[in-house]
């Protein structure tokens, strides 16, 4: 065959780009390859793909997302990629790999993902072991550890699993990557390192940049990203702030509507939404004086370009905890540096360090450049989109708090409280959370635990589940400090329990009476109904604080079963298992 002969004619319904690229890509199988009786056998051009298994971790969909691009790029790159949920693997499972990527975030105090649980429990132990056998022997891999620098436990799941999966004998073929939250830079070159160092020594493998056999780039693709993105938010106009607190209350939290209109954005119920925050003025005229600046100062910007110092403060740097590049600097006591955990009350924050080392002056380009890029906030979205069309709402809690003789205050949940009045706007996004949505039959009961700002996800759940007219019974464990002041949506879920959506509500306010009752307590009292509708097939949600509430939570279900179930603690810890692996216990927990 004569390669100079167009094989895809001008006539064919194809671009001219497509046709160029089609014309290289059947030039480049004809050339090389051998013929069998005057006919090219296409099978021998192609080399065989390489398995590659890309694990993950993940409690709010993260690390599942990150997932699903590794397995998009390693096709590209000559592999046939399976992307694996962690709670579907176990040691037995990972022995028989020979090519993985695994991506694990991690939560609270150095937890593992709800779904990697189990298997970094196995881990654990065969790693534990005096003389550990080495099961992976055969697998080469590269971890990529996904976290929060504000946390002392930082990346500490991947942490564990990389050492773990060397002492079980796996071969390290890339070094594992610590991200923070803002991790695309970062993720993309471990990436592109792990995959290079999969593909050296893979046999037929393609070359980096390759998506065909020929060596020529992709066609094109007729597919669009959205419009409005993490990487581009949507200006969401405010709708309305309401204070959801009785005057009187401890606490301050506020219903925050936005509307989404003309945004192209779409949501489930148990998604998030990514807010970006802007730093309080207060707080940024105070450090430009500190500092000797009058803010007007040009600066540069985390993702290019440059602006005025105050600006650069109040929309670009996080002001809060300081970078380990910033204590050295100034030369202040590491966060934690007395041992334990580091609390909010406890560390020191920017202005914090700047007022104790006036000596310390920096030009304000080095300043910014030891800041940390003011990162979004992920809010659990407290509407069903097919309740509010076009709207989306939120539920947060005002933080404010007194800490080394200063009023502090949460960036973002006061900037939504104090600083945006209906009518503005505020860059938004969607963050999809797969693990964490409704039953998708909706005949199956659902049992939800919310106190406190913990209720969001479950309006959104009883909205939707009421919009479209699900059968499924639904039982609310509610709880907060008073049920005068703190009653969040009060007039909803009880207008809800009056029309039979919502079948069973269970409230816990802890100080209107001398003992403290909590939402736990209510399950225990209730555990022979509650193991009932578990039996039944219910779903059972958890929602809130992951420090105390959702452990408190975890261990009073795992009660419930053993004394309204009669099982022992290994049958009850089996039956929670067997909860997760069929997606009916889930939590949004932070």
């Amino acid at each position: 065959m004569n390669p100079s002969v167009p094989l895809i004619p001008d006539t064919a319904p194809f671009s001219s780009e497509q046709r160029a690229w089609l014309n290289g890509f059947l030039a480049g199988v004809f050339s090389r390859t051998p013929a069998v009786d005057g006919v090219p056998s296409h099978r021998e051009a192609t080399p065989a793909l390489q398995p590659l298994t890309i694990l993950f971790g993940s409690q709010t969909g993260t690390a599942e997302g990150l997932a699903k691009k590794v397995a998009k790029a390693a096709g590209k790159r000559g592999f046939a990629a399976t992307v694996l949920d962690m709670a579907q693997a176990d040691l037995a499972r990972l022995a028989g790999e020979r090519n993985l990527l695994a991506i694990t975030s991690t939560y609270g105090d150095g937890e593992p993902p709800d779904n990697a649980k189990a298997l970094h429990t196995a881990l654990k132990v065969a790693a534990s072991a005096s003389e550990p056998a080495r099961p992976l022997a055969d697998l080469r891999f590269s971890v990529c550890a996904l976290g929060d620098t504000n946390y002392v436990q930082f990346c500490q799941c991947g942490k564990d699993l990389d050492a773990w999966f060397e002492k079980l004998g796996a071969t390290r073929v890339s070094p594992r990557t610590d991200c923070d939250l803002d991790y695309d830079a970062k993720f993309t070159a471990w990436l592109d390192a792990a995959l290079g160092s999969l593909s050296s020594n893979v046999g037929g493998s393609l070359p980096p940049d390759s998506s065909a056999t020929s060596g020529h780039k992709a066609p094109p693709t007729t597919e669009t990203e959205p419009t409005y993105s993490k990487q581009n938010p949507f200006p969401a106009p405010i709708l309305a702030v309401d204070k959801l607190n009785a005057p009187g209350s401890a606490k301050e939290v506020n219903h925050v509507e936005f509307s989404l209109e003309g945004s192209g954005l779409v949501y489930e119920a148990g998604d998030a939404l990514g807010v970006l925050p802007q730093n309080c003025p207060d707080l940024v005229t105070e450090l430009l004086t500190a500092l000797g600046c009058d803010g007007e100062e040009a600066v540069p910007v985390p993702d290019g370009g440059t602006t005025s110092l105050r600006h650069a403060l109040t929309t670009c740097y996080d002001l809060a905890r300081p970078t380990a590049e910033f204590i050295a600097r100034y030369g202040a006591p590491a966060p934690g540096a007395g041992g334990g955990t580091a609390t909010a009350t406890a560390v020191q924050h920017i202005i914090d360090i700047v007022l104790a080392r006036p000596e310390t002056r920096l030009a304000p380009a080095e300043f910014v450049g030891l800041l940390r890029k003011l990162q979004p906030r992920l809010y659990s979205i407290a509407s069903s989109p097919k309740a509010h069309p076009g709207q989306v709402h939120l539920t947060v809690g005002a933080v404010r708090y007194e800490a080394h003789g200063r009023a502090r205050k949460g960036v973002c949940s006061t900037f939504l409280a104090d600083r945006i009045p209906v009518g503005s706007t505020t860059k938004v996004f969607v963050h999809s959370n797969k693990a964490f949505r409704p039953p998708a039959s909706s005949d199956a009961p659902m049992i939800m635990v919310g106190p406190g700002t913990g209720i969001a996800p479950f309006r959104a759940f009883l909205e939707e589940r009421q919009t479209t007219g699900a059968k499924g019974k639904n039982w609310l464990f509610f709880g907060d400090q008073r049920a005068a002041t703190d009653f969040l949506y009060r007039d909803e879920l009880l207008a809800m329990q009056t029309a039979g959506v919502l079948t069973r509500l269970d409230l816990a306010f802890s100080r209107d009476q001398a003992e403290k009752i909590y939402v736990q307590q209510r399950m225990l009292e209730n555990a022979a109904e509650l193991f009932a509708w578990l039996e039944a097939g219910a779903h059972f949600y958890v929602c809130g604080d992951a420090s105390r509430m959702a452990k408190d939570v975890d261990a009073a279900l795992y009660r419930v079963i053993e004394t309204a179930g009669g099982k022992s603690p290994a049958d009850a810890a089996a039956y929670v298992q067997a909860m997760k692996a069929a997606k009916r216990y889930a939590r949004d927990v932070y």
